[in-house]
């Protein structure tokens, strides 16, 4: 059973702290919703609900629970549709994707903001390595997700952990990277990428474009109500095609990236960003005594790092 806590605070130092927006898609998910609410950090920039009109009452509660949430209304269908359609209305600094069910724990979200002020533009959740778990997946999940991170790994140079796990934050100027379309086409079909392939490619976007990437460890706990709309076997076979789309399209290799801002709020937080590193598990049993070890014992994403604009 998980533990029922307080919210958390991340502290900054003053100046230009980075804004944190959390993005959480919801389709009925009312009763999931003041469970999560409870757990988020206290000083979020913003909260940012993207409802598949849901019929429950999802947004009527996300109201209740807090008075300055945003409710984007999506303009398709399926869960990658939902984050595009959050992150256009993103105003943060950092964008962190957070489901509605309860599976994902919101305390941990300092933890991938002090991934991303310690260096890392992309901040990857891991189930798969030491202080990360599922008490969630099942047995096939797993061994579809063991041979789908073998085929990432090999196809784009990476060493993922784990790549079908949708908890993950970046600062706000990968957003061009992704090249997501959160436009209304006039149809409310699902769309190529609109479904849980949407994880995939945004995962295999950011290693394209050669940004750093840090893998967080993260504990996936059961969804609390209701029941997912994942298919284990029908999206699996949509992320095996993401992996070979992705591989054979340029999208996200040639997208400048401009820093600037973030350099500001990784200078600001990185006092905030080493205490919390200081709760993360030792690598290999070793202390971690500076701010390059820490960012490179996260580190997994590639030697070919893009500076861009800085």
């Amino acid at each position: 059973m998980r533990t029922q806590q307080g919210t958390v605070t991340m502290t900054h130092t003053t100046g230009a702290s980075p804004r944190i927006s959390v993005v959480i898609p919801t389709y009925n998910e009312a009763k999931n919703l003041p469970h999560v609410f409870g757990l988020l950090p206290d000083d979020l920039h913003e909260v940012i609900v993207v409802d598949g009109h849901s019929i429950d009452g999802t947004v009527e509660m996300a109201r209740s629970l807090r008075s300055d949430v945003v409710v984007v209304e999506q303009n398709r269908r399926g869960k990658g549709n939902a984050m595009a359609c959050g992150f256009a209305a993103a105003t943060g600094d950092i964008i962190v994707m957070l489901d509605a069910d309860g599976s994902a724990d919101p305390r941990e979200i300092p933890r991938y903001v002090a991934a991303l002020v310690t260096g890392a533009d992309f901040a990857k959740g891991t189930r798969f390595s030491q202080g990360g778990g599922s008490s969630d997946i099942t047995r096939t999940r797993a061994w579809g997700n063991r041979w789908l991170n073998r085929a990432v790994n090999v196809l784009f140079g990476t060493s993922y952990s784990d790549l079908c796990y949708g908890y993950n934050a970046f600062w706000a100027h990968c957003l061009p990277v992704l090249e997501l379309d959160a436009s209304d086409v006039g149809r409310d079909g699902k769309l190529w990428g609109d479904g849980f392939e949407i994880e995939t490619i945004i995962n295999t976007r950011v290693a394209k474009a050669g940004l750093a990437i840090s893998e967080v460890p993260s504990f996936e706990f059961p969804r609390i109500h209701g029941q997912s709309n994942l298919n284990t076997w029908r999206d699996g076979f949509r992320v095996l095609w993401a992996l070979l789309v992705e591989r054979a399209n340029g999208v996200g290799r040639s997208v400048p990236v401009d820093r600037r801002r973030s350099l500001e709020a990784r200078a600001a937080g990185q006092p905030a960003a080493l205490a919390e590193f200081s709760r993360f598990p030792r690598e290999g049993g070793h202390d971690l005594d500076t701010l390059a070890d820490l960012t490179r014992a996260q580190q997994i994403g590639l030697d070919r790092r893009r500076d861009d604009v800085a």
